[in-house]
């Protein structure tokens, strides 16, 4: 079933993921109400979505629970991507993450894709690769694309931004089996595009922490596509922006524009016809 039925559910649902004609990817993360507590308020989080969904965003990233209250009429344009672990600031270990979600139930709810976040150098490291393989064992099961955050992050990383550590972080993503793998921004196209260079499958960048210069911050997605990623993925400053969707349109516009030197297996929805992962 995975060769045949697997491998079709899976390109048809990247093809939702990725813009339909520049094949790059912008992705809002609204899943920081488990880790950090509300991104809105009960109420607001549906009109959140549906800006969202109204400026061009391509895709969400939600826990299970949370899609019951998301407008039915914006999950029509925007791909929905269930992360399954996770863990909150009050935890003793915060880099720890758990799992919280199961592929089927992301099936279920119809998702067109999962995460899962892994922090590289953490205490519980192995903990977090060995849940990495096996949920990644379950999307090829299902055909569903598996998008791993790969963050060096813990006592042991010096440096979070370090090529060589991302480089590490892209190949750890896709040798455990991942389609997409999110990593920080090193602060410099020409670092990044060795990074993307480095890594098998596509990369997204992560947004990173709230820049107060909207000018600069639209000019660091410049600077990340210039690298040849397949796309961002944009959570704290999008929806702590005071228009979170004047903001978004703004970078899809950018993330849209075209592949700017794209780097290995951009089209994923090609890459997986020609390997049929």
């Amino acid at each position: 079933m995975t060769d045949a039925y697997g491998w079709t559910g899976k390109n048809r649902r990247v093809q939702r993921i990725l813009h339909s004609a520049s094949g790059t990817t912008f992705l809002v993360p609204l899943d920081h109400s488990l880790a950090d507590g509300p991104v809105a308020s009960a109420t607001g989080f549906a009109g959140l979505v549906e800006a969202m969904a109204a400026n061009e965003v391509d895709g969400i990233i939600v826990h299970k629970g949370r899609v019951r209250f998301l407008p039915a009429t914006s999950l029509g344009r925007l791909a929905l991507i269930v992360h399954l672990n996770g863990s909150t600031q009050h935890a003793p270990d915060v880099d720890a993450k758990i799992l919280v979600g199961a592929v089927e139930e992301a099936v279920a709810l119809g998702a067109d894709g999962v995460s899962m976040h892994v922090n590289l150098g953490s205490s519980t490291e192995a903990t977090q690769l060995t849940d990495l393989g096996a949920v990644a064992a379950r999307c090829a099961r299902w055909g569903i694309p598996l998008l791993a955050m790969v963050y060096p992050r813990g006592p042991r990383i010096a440096d979070p931004t370090d090529p060589v550590l991302l480089a590490h972080a892209a190949n750890v993503a896709a040798d455990l089996g991942a389609d997409i793998v999110k990593l920080p921004f090193t602060g410099s196209p020409l670092t990044m595009r060795e990074v993307v260079a480095a890594s098998p499958i596509p990369v997204v960048t992560a947004g990173g922490g709230v820049v107060e210069d909207t000018g600069k911050f639209l000019d660091a997605i410049d600077s990340t596509m210039e690298s040849g990623v397949l796309g961002v993925a944009i959570g704290r400053n999008i929806f702590q922006a005071p228009d979170p969707g004047w903001l978004a349109r703004s970078v899809a516009r950018r993330v849209h524009a075209g592949p700017r030197s794209l780097g290995p297996l951009a089209d994923l929805g090609e890459a997986l016809s020609e390997a049929r992962i």
